[in-house]
């Protein structure tokens, strides 16, 4: 029995690695919908290998590296459901975190519980068998190394003989991307070192700034509409519209949107309609300032919007106030999350009004803010207020309920496959009521109307989803416009579009094209959506750039197109310069984010919530995806005083986030908030590493009423001192 235990030992320890490392992932993946032979061949590679190096190891070494392992896996996936992206390498230290381990920013616990089971079978097995290291190994196991190697380099071949345009998480597993963004970075900075002439390339974005407003106008004498109206859909791609479709050849067929399609015939569609960026902000930043928002996942240029008294007076709204239209932004949510309650206003909006304004029931309760059907039975009643009115008027309006996770009745829950297209159908519904209700009432005769999205929250297996968004135009002279706007659009042409519709100047610093001319020539464009920046040059080719810095050629006559002709692939310095271009537009607002001061709250009255039901929609504050610089110390100054409160006063809170994530950085405790004691807490902390998609969570639930006398944020360059330091003054 002695001589067969060992052995019977090894096969343990073999079986079990082979469980945690190969039979887990490669399962878990056919499972999720992740099938893709790139993918697999990741997963055998790095698996593999691991098998190899960790099977002659002592049960002490092995067992910590395989619980990481099982945190890595189990974080990829929980993030990709999520958010859609796999981590980065800043996520690492939290990714063994609990609060990562949610499906959703609001907390839902672990999304995939079948796979953390199944790990966690896997590790007690290789607890109970790894009794103690294996003998010498054989020569064919010691062969059996070549074997990840060998994967290794046929993923790389086919990825350079066939590139895929499907998701990263498809094509590789967490650590084999970390390896290859690694090695990646090593080698753009050998080839840096030897060729100097790629810091001297010119980067040249006139093509992708300027103002066009060359084209032939398609209404002579500009258009007769008194009024804008601004419909902006959250998350909705230009997937949805039939007609879309159609003009792209497109061959996603699933037909969530019926009605908002059947309004599309009547309206000037745009089928090549290209979305910049994912967030409501940086969306609402593009279409309302013209000027590309981050091409990053960096401070949006809203928030920058704020320290900037200039050009903020060239955006939209502060536009059409100053022509003497009155300015409303009207949004179903909470106006505090992304800083919206500070950063309308600043751009001209003369009436800003969120969650708060609507005394209209909602039809069914939702964490974010009012379901789409009740919030534009609200929204016809702004609209009737405004026509009653003698002004000239600009109305915004911002949906929520087709944002994760969803807001749809039972009946339309138990209709569709699962909540998203439950939440879609709903929407759809509801625009349709609202625009028919529109009609009724002789708005179309008098009024610009635009509906649009903020972003896409994309569709599986369709090329580019997530950067194709939609533009349906209403006009009074609608007979005078086409049904289909050929061309290449974005979101950065808005503003331009509007201002030219009413023949109004445009400013010069304002970016794009107008939909309401016709172009004898392409122009330049660029995106950043799903981790990919992409470009077409105007001229029949598109270019996407991976995390790598590697990028793929394709000819292609516009942007948004269901398939492409390949040309082949690039790196080094061409690729750098793709890179340069999308930094220098990121700097439009400004150079650098040290010495930059955001003010967040100036005496804002906030009504305190009974219940909290997550750290997004409970948030007191707009202090959300900023960029703190490596080697930076930020420094914070919040002020609150209380002014309805009971006796028993309100506990506040002070959390951090990191791309959308607890981020276990430590913010000081704050004193009970009473009638008779005020906060006024003044801290810092370093960032030895640079922090990027920061978020502060304000976090209070009770009754009465607040004031945020001030939520101040200034990075600076560090000073020595590395240790978080906080002064507390109770008054």
């Amino acid at each position: 029995m002695r001589t067969f235990s060992p052995r019977l030992s090894r096969v343990s320890v073999t079986f079990a690695l082979s469980l945690l490392l190969l039979a887990i992932p490669l399962a878990s993946r056919y499972l999720l919908g992740w099938s893709d032979l790139r993918g697999y061949l990741s997963d055998l590679a790095i698996g593999g290998l691991l098998l190899l190096l960790l099977r002659p190891c002592p049960r002490w070494i092995g067992l910590p590296l395989l619980i990481f392992w099982c945190a890595l896996s189990l974080g990829s996936a929980e993030l990709i459901s999520a958010v859609g992206r796999m981590p980065d390498p800043a996520d690492l230290h939290y990714l063994g975190d609990r609060q990562f381990l949610s499906q959703s920013t609001a907390g839902g616990g672990i999304g995939h519980p079948l796979l953390a089971v199944a790990m966690a079978v896997g590790l007690l097995v290789y607890l109970l068998s790894a009794r103690r290291p294996g003998r010498k190994s054989t020569r064919a196991w010691r062969y059996a190394h070549a074997l990840p190697l060998l994967l290794l380099v046929g993923h790389g071949g086919l990825n350079f003989l066939m590139p895929s345009e499907a998701d990263e998480w498809r094509q590789y597993n967490l650590p084999h991307k970390l390896l290859a963004t690694a090695l990646s970075a090593g080698d753009l900075r050998l080839q840096r070192w030897q060729d100097d002439s790629s810091v001297e390339a010119p980067v040249d974005i006139a093509g992708l700034s300027r103002l066009d407003l060359a084209g032939r106008p398609l209404l002579a004498a500009g258009g007769k509409a008194r009024n804008v109206l601004i419909v902006t859909l959250e998350g909705i791609p230009g997937a949805y519209i039939e007609r879309n479709r159609q003009a792209l050849h497109s061959r996603y067929q699933e037909n969530l949107m019926p009605k908002l399609s059947r309004w599309a015939e009547r309206a000037m569609t745009t089928p090549d309609y290209v979305l910049h960026s994912h967030q409501t902000i940086r969306g609402l930043y593009a279409m309302l300032c013209g000027d590309y928002s981050k091409l990053d996942t960096g401070t949006p240029k809203g928030v920058e919007m704020l320290n900037n008294h200039k050009r903020n007076q060239q955006c939209l709204p502060a536009q059409l106030h100053a022509q003497g239209f009155s300015t409303h932004f009207l949004q179903g949510a909470g106006l505090q999350f992304m800083a919206k309650d500070k950063i309308m206003p600043h751009i001209g909006f003369g009436e800003t009004h969120g969650r708060e304004w609507f005394h209209n029931p909602p039809a069914l309760e939702f964490a974010w803010g009012m379901d789409d059907r009740a919030y534009f039975d609200g929204v016809l009643s702004y609209v009737a207020q405004l026509r009653r009115g003698q002004q000239p008027w600009m109305l915004t309006l911002m949906t929520v309920g087709t944002h994760q996770p969803y807001a749809a009745p039972a009946a339309y829950l138990a209709r569709y496959a699962g909540p998203k297209q439950a939440a879609v159908g709903y929407l759809d519904d509801a625009i349709d009521r609202f625009l028919s209700a529109l009609d009724r009432q002789g708005v179309f005769k008098d009024t610009l109307v635009i509906v649009t999205s903020d972003e896409s929250h994309g569709l599986e297996d369709v090329r580019l989803a997530s950067a194709w968004g939609l533009n349906l135009v209403f006009a009074p002279e609608q007979a005078q416009l086409p049904t289909l706007k050929s061309g290449v659009y974005g979101h950065v042409d808005l503003t331009a579009s509007v201002l030219d519709y009413f023949a109004l100047p445009v400013p010069a610093n304002i970016s794009g094209r107008s939909l309401f001319r016709d172009y004898p020539g392409g122009r330049e464009i660029m995106s950043y959506t799903n981790g990919m920046l992409r470009q077409h040059d105007g001229k029949g080719q598109f270019i996407e750039c991976n995390f790598q810095q590697v990028c793929r050629r394709y000819a292609s006559e516009g942007f948004i197109a269901d398939s492409a002709r390949y040309l082949g692939r690039f790196s080094g310095p061409s690729a750098e310069l793709i890179a340069a271009r999308a930094t220098l537009l990121d700097h439009s607002l400004l150079s650098s984010q040290l010495g930059q001061r955001y003010r967040f709250a100036n005496r804002d009255r906030v009504q305190l919530k009974e219940r909290v039901m997550d750290d997004w929609t409970g948030n007191l504050v707009g202090a959300q995806y900023l960029d703190m610089p490596q080697d930076s110390r930020t420094s914070v100054h919040l002020k609150v005083r209380a002014l309805n409160l009971g006796k028993q006063g309100v506990q506040l809170q002070l959390k951090t986030k990191e791309y959308d994530q607890d981020d276990g950085l430590a913010m000081p405790s704050l004193p009970l908030l009473t009638r008779n004691a005020p906060i006024d807490l003044k801290f810092s902390f370093d960032n030895l590493q640079a922090r990027k998609a920061f978020s502060f969570h304000l976090l209070g639930q009770g009754r009465g009423l607040i004031e945020i006398t001030d939520f101040s944020v200034t990075t600076r360059p560090l000073v020595p001192t590395r240790k978080l330091v906080a002064s507390r003054a109770i008054h």
